[in-house]
């Protein structure tokens, strides 16, 4: 009960009005009460306690430390008595066809039809309630809402955060266009700024439901304590349908509600001098979700098969690379036909160009260039090719020829990052050698495949025949070595924007995920009772929550939904 009054005084409500001393209210004084007397079935203040005493000697009044055996106060039975609809009528009625308390008036305009609606007096003589465990229960989300609501707090400032970084980011670009772009920038703003407000009203909707829930979960909570231990059984009962009721909602609310931060991202269009009278914005802005645990363990909830050969096909697809862009196009290496395809989001293929060689590797430039790694030791090609993706076609660009072998590509802030089988360079976006990084010649295709990590502190490197996964540093030197019995034929290697670590293994048809740091497996994500025959490839879609997964000489590729 003194919960309960805390709760409503905290919100305004007058129920302090129930626990006023009798004798003081009767001289229209307003002063607690600090004792009930269950004989004279008043209340007393501190100083009137003593008089009561003096007269009624028999009398055994009940301090604040009995409040269980306080009557129940007049406000709280009216919380729980009255029909949210009808405020005038109190709850008289349950319905079992729709499990609902009502009035009279409810019973009339909703439940005419019912075929049971039973008396609630008549209910509680069979039926018992455990207002503790409604309490516990009640605690438990109360702090779930608690934790989602400082979350989509937090939330709105993140959010500004990032779009006050991004817009610094508008601003340099706009530095580099003449004065011809005002017009374009000032859409751009405004599309950006269209952004911020959606999600920050979206975000606090959801924080606004939060406190209403919570508000109502913690009136119940206390009015459940006030009631228990009172033998009030229709009370009890209302307040388990109330509590039921305001849980239910609860855990829909949060079952429901995205917990996930976002932040806006400004992806500025490398060829807007070349276009400008066609664009519309310097660039793409996009809710981007933040996730803060490169951990998080990734899990699959389904998956589909899709056809990626074409008419000129002469070979069955072998989808040694797959890369998704940030306008949400997916791009696949097909090394048997050598090509590069363009699918949309229905994994169509909508484009496709021709390389010089054997594609082993894609990554992406920027927004709308890519890089493929080439090889054809017949015709002594070891090149970089890089391919830009205008309106739904693939253009080839220029090519950067070298003395080795070209088969892993990874590329962050202006570095590019190349693996010759058994070594891995560092070069600039134009070709010339900044460094070697790491060296294995111990055997032939030791450094194979490689990544880099979101941050850039971390590369991934794939050693074929020892089937291991080297974790190194920014200078090369090795952090961690991760072996597993399932890496057979170890191959394909890819590190999601969240900076999760997929690997795919040929020999034992097998997915997994790897934890950051190269150390441990966190989760077996295909096998081929799933269908991973013999995979070469991986990627993670973060427009989709799916992982896209290629395969040797099988012109389908498979896409796992996962969450």
């Amino acid at each position: 009960m003194a919960t309960f009054l805390q709760s409503t005084i905290d919100k305004g409500s007058d129920i302090l009005q129930d626990f006023l001393c009798s004798t003081c209210e009767d001289k229209k004084l307003d002063k607690m009460a600090d004792f009930y007397c269950e004989t004279c079935v008043k209340f007393y203040c501190g100083k009137c306690i003593g008089m009561h005493s003096q007269l009624f000697i028999k009398h055994a009044p009940y301090g604040r430390g009995d409040l269980k055996k306080w009557p129940v106060a007049k406000q709280v039975e009216d919380f729980l008595l009255k029909c949210d609809v009808h405020k005038d009528k109190n709850l008289e009625l349950f319905c079992d066809n729709h499990i609902e308390l009502c009035c009279t008036n409810c019973a009339i305009v909703n439940h005419r039809h019912c075929q049971k609606i039973t008396l609630i007096s008549d209910i509680v003589k069979s039926q018992s309630t455990d207002l503790q465990q409604l309490s516990v229960s009640i605690q438990t989300i109360l702090k779930e809402l608690k934790k989602l609501q400082d979350n989509q707090e937090a939330s709105i400032q993140y959010v500004q955060s990032s779009y006050d970084e991004q817009l610094h980011k508008i601003q340099n670009t706009r530095r580099e266009i003449n004065a011809a772009l005002d017009t374009i920038e000032q859409k751009t703003r405004k599309e950006m700024l269209d952004t911020l407000t959606k999600l920050q009203a979206s975000t606090k909707s959801e924080a606004d439901n939060c406190i209403r829930l919570r508000d109502e979960l913690k009136r119940l909570r206390d009015a459940t304590q006030d009631i228990s231990d009172k033998s009030k059984q229709e009370l009890s009962f209302i307040a388990t349908r109330k509590c039921e009721e305001i849980i239910k909602q609860s855990k829909t609310f949060l079952n429901s509600t995205l917990q996930d931060k976002f932040y806006i991202s400004f992806q500025p269009n490398s060829e807007i001098v070349q276009y400008l009278s066609t664009l519309l914005g310097l660039g793409k802005i996009e809710r981007m979700m933040v996730q803060d645990n490169p951990n998080k363990v990734i899990t699959v909830q389904g998956k589909s098969e899709h056809n990626v050969k074409i008419s000129s096909d002469s070979e069955e697809c072998g989808i040694i690379a797959i890369l998704v862009l940030p306008a949400k196009q997916i791009l696949v290496a097909d090394n048997e036909n050598k090509k590069v395809k363009l699918l949309d989001q229905q994994y169509e293929v909508v484009s496709h160009c021709s390389v010089t060689g054997y594609p082993s590797t894609l990554c992406d430039i920027t927004p709308s260039e890519v890089a493929v790694t080439v090889n054809d030791p017949a015709k002594n090609i070891h090149q970089v090719q890089f391919i830009t993706v205008n309106n739904r076609q693939l253009v080839i660009g220029r090519k950067l020829q070298f003395k080795h072998a070209c088969v892993g590509i990874a590329f962050h802030q202006g570095d590019m990052y190349i693996t010759t089988c058994t070594a891995l360079y560092k070069y600039t976006l134009n070709g010339k050698l900044v460094s070697k990084m790491y060296e294995d010649t111990s055997d032939s295709y030791t450094v194979f495949g490689c990544a880099v990590s979101p941050t850039g502190d971390k590369l991934y490197i794939i050693n074929c025949p020892q089937q291991k996964l080297l974790t190194l540093a920014r200078d090369g030197s090795v952090l961690a070595t991760f072996t597993d019995h399932a890496l057979q034929l170890l191959n394909g290697l890819h590190v999601t924007p969240a900076g999760q670590v997929l690997v795919s293994a040929n020999g034992s048809n097998t997915i997994l995920q790897v934890d950051s740091e190269g150390k441990r497996k966190l989760a077996t994500l295909g096998t081929k009772e799933d269908g991973v025959v013999e995979p070469i490839s991986v990627c993670y879609n973060r427009h989709t929550a799916s992982i896209i997964v290629g395969l040797y000489k099988k012109s389908s590729i498979i896409v796992f939904k996962v969450g």
